[in-house]
């Protein structure tokens, strides 16, 4: 295992869902980590707002942009680790602002390879998607599934992810590419489907949802985050890309009555048009194999549906102002 006291670790994207959970584990583990969020005229710094007291002062925070090469040189220079997580995510912006995907998530991608390049870093973790596999050919879907990009997003992260690949191969950059399937937890945005059905549940009776029928891997955020630590203690995870999911798909419907029914009576799901993907874009089931995880970093989820859901619940209850469920296309 990887000894992270005193480990000089770069997270790309701390402000975000995960990575905010990923450096708080890290600055627990010991490690000096610089946190790289977008920077905003309002200096906030996302959900690392909502961490401990003791981990953010403990944080190196840079605020910024990836698209800059020049800024992103400085922010890699004297780090060993980099866990790059930066991106733009959300599914339906990306169908209005293509190019802006492709700046960040392949332009960014590329600017913090040819600075790992440079600086001559150890380890260098990217964040895959298993949006990148698009509609199941096969399940569950071990990291031999042909890739497919149904959205703009998911061209961009594939984009990215052979980018990474070429730099390993062409440079020798110790890079792996760890491809979570669909995370969920305490922090995630209102534009996710948990956080959306449950933020629209506490709001009122009514809960606005597009298709019912496709299926997702959730995976707890705890789980995924032990998954980027391990791939980045394993050496034979170099040049790699590994898969981290449950094993298990829900269907939309499905995920919603269990929500309801830990939310209380009362509430009943409504056909919202606006809320779905253009129809060849949609993505109809993601169950992730998870064996090469299994065998190669030890890893293996342990949050179950029903506790990760109920501590998602809590988080919501109390970060209401975060959430805006009438919002659901950033």
């Amino acid at each position: 295992m990887m000894d992270w006291a005193k480990k000089r670790v770069l997270v790309t994207g701390a402000g975000g869902f995960i990575g905010s959970r990923l450096a708080a584990r890290l600055v627990e583990a010991g490690a000096r980590v610089r946190a790289v969020v977008r920077y905003n005229s309002r200096n906030d710094w996302g959900l690392i707002e909502v961490l401990p007291p003791e981990v953010r002062s403990a944080l190196e925070i840079r605020p910024g942009d990836i698209t800059d090469p020049f800024w992103t040189l400085r922010q890699v220079e004297g780090c060993e680790v980099i866990f790059h997580l930066a991106a733009l995510i959300a599914i339906p912006y990306s169908y209005t602002a293509a190019r802006q995907f492709l700046a960040v998530n392949c332009g960014g991608t590329l600017n913090l390879l040819e600075a790992a390049r440079l600086v001559g870093v150890e380890r260098f973790i990217h964040t895959s998607t298993s949006e990148t596999y698009g509609a199941a050919q096969y399940t569950p879907m071990d990291e031999k599934h042909p890739l497919r990009g149904q959205s703009p997003y998911a061209a961009s992260k594939i984009g990215a992810d052979k980018l990474v690949e070429s730099y390993h191969l062409s440079f020798g950059v110790p890079a792996a590419v760890i491809r979570p399937f669909n995370t969920y937890g305490p922090g995630q945005s209102a534009r996710a489907i948990v956080p959306t059905i449950i933020s629209q549940g506490l709001d009122g009776e009514v809960i606005r949802l597009g298709l019912l029928t496709p299926r997702r891997d959730l995976t707890y955020v705890d789980d995924t985050v032990a998954g980027f630590l391990n791939i980045a203690a394993e050496p034979a995870a170099i040049g790699e890309v590994v898969n981290v999911g449950s094993g298990e798909a829900v269907a939309i419907g499905e995920l919603a009555e269990r929500l309801m029914a830990l939310l209380g009576g009362g509430r009943r799901v409504v056909f919202d048009e606006a809320r779905t993907r253009p129809p060849a874009s949609e993505v109809m089931e993601l169950v992730c194999d998870n064996r090469k995880a299994r065998r190669l970093l030890g890893w293996q989820p342990r949050v179950s549906l029903e506790e990760g859901l109920q501590e998602t619940i809590r988080f919501i209850r109390d970060q209401r102002p975060r959430y805006k469920p009438e919002i659901y296309n950033l």
